[in-house]
């Protein structure tokens, strides 16, 4: 792995942090800032001593998308939006993946404005929180004729609902942190001062939970969006059939006899 300088990490009780480490310039999602991205979220995978993921970003800003003064055609014979498209499917995209399908809990803590990209970013994360004083901007059709991704176009219209997000793609307004709560976009907005200590609070709430419990929880949400109510009732019950007869379900039932917390095993 590189020598960490656009993500800071930080492991303590199980708990990773990891901070966009750009801050004179916002935090942009820059060619390195990806990389390097990327490399830690593959290494945190392998770690079972991992057990969750904080998200955030270094100074005023958690992520303002595109260094757009760093985009010029570079490589002869294509334009400019073919290289875009090229790094995005290379790099970009598989960021994002990587990120939303770590076998562990990952916590989006917001501290100030996420725009462009760096909005696809932060709805990546299983749970969102941000400051009050943060906000969620997408500038793509209206400053610059280009739909939003990083999984804007995926994450915002799930999460909030498709009317909400046209009017966020369409209408170039931001959307402050308490709007995104009420919205659904975001779990919680919290005084700013508060932001890191609430999400630490909550990521250590999610490494406590069964090893799979995330997984479960995004593949059953994710399959009800393809599903009829039958499916969907079928596929509850298969993973029931599965999940009933793991180590997990038997230390909650004898937790509950117990009136104790459940202790699960780790990953």
């Amino acid at each position: 792995m590189t020598t960490p300088q656009y993500v800071l990490y930080e492991l303590a009780d199980g708990i990773a942090t990891l901070t966009l480490n750009l801050p004179a310039k916002l935090n942009p999602i820059a060619h390195g800032l990806q990389v390097e991205l990327k490399e830690t979220l593959e290494r945190i995978r392998d770690d079972h001593a991992v057990r969750a993921v904080i998200l955030t970003g270094a100074g005023k800003a958690f992520c303002v998308g595109a260094d757009l003064s760093a985009m010029a055609p570079n490589e002869a014979g294509k334009s400019l939006g073919t290289q875009a498209a090229e790094n995005m499917q290379t790099l970009s995209n598989p960021l994002i993946e990587t990120l939303r399908t770590l076998p562990i809990p990952v916590v989006a803590a917001v501290n100030g404005p996420a725009a462009g990209a760096g909005v696809g970013l932060a709805l990546a994360a299983d749970v969102t929180i941000a400051a009050r004083s943060a906000y969620f901007y997408l500038p793509f059709l209206p400053k610059l004729g280009i739909v939003p991704d990083l999984g804007c176009t995926w994450a915002i219209p799930r999460r909030a609902g498709r009317a909400r997000a046209m009017g966020m793609a369409l209408l170039d307004e931001r959307v402050g942190a308490g709007r995104a709560v009420q919205w659904g976009l975001i779990w919680a907005c919290v005084d700013d001062e508060q932001l890191l200590e609430e999400a630490r609070r909550i990521a250590q709430r999610l490494a406590s939970l069964p090893a799979h419990a995330v997984v479960e929880a995004r593949e059953a949400f994710e399959a009800s969006e393809r599903h009829t109510l039958k499916e969907q009732l079928h596929y509850e019950s298969e993973r029931q059939r599965e999940l009933i007869d793991r180590p997990s379900f038997r230390e909650g039932v004898s937790a509950f006899m117990q009136k104790r917390p459940p202790v699960f095993e780790s990953r």
